[in-house]
């Protein structure tokens, strides 16, 4: 099992950023990608962007292409999602996510194909 805790959530206006960290702990080696989820109330969970563990392979919703910036550090078992130019659409809980996939089922960015999840940050954007 991996567990996953995420942290860097805060309420910005318009236009600025903010950077959420994800850190795994547990056995991570069941696990071959990351990947951020947000989600508003009574909405399904909107894949935003993944990571593969080994390539490090990157994915994005068209929604954030060019805002957002995935990235890990696989020896400290962590994530990061760098969030520029922030919108108030924006506004959300962000959870990170892990799974073990190959990586054309890790670009759907599917939340029903991610086993590992942590509680979610808020995310408010103004």
């Amino acid at each position: 099992h991996v567990q996953l805790v995420e942290s860097g959530g805060g309420s910005v206006q318009a236009g600025e950023s903010l950077r959420l960290s994800c850190v795994a702990s547990g056995y991570t080696d069941s696990a071959s990608c990351g990947a951020w989820f947000r989600q508003t109330p009574g909405k399904a969970r909107e894949g935003v962007a993944a990571i593969t563990k080994a390539t490090s392979l990157t994915f994005y919703a068209d929604s954030v292409k060019g805002r957002y910036t995935i990235s890990k550090d696989t020896a400290e078992n962590t994530l990061h999602l760098q969030m520029n130019s922030l919108k108030p659409d924006d506004t959300a809980v962000y959870y990170c996510a892990a799974a073990f996939l190959l990586p054309n089922v890790v670009a759907r960015l599917d939340a029903a194909t991610f086993l590992y999840w942590g509680q979610g940050t808020q995310v408010t954007v103004s």
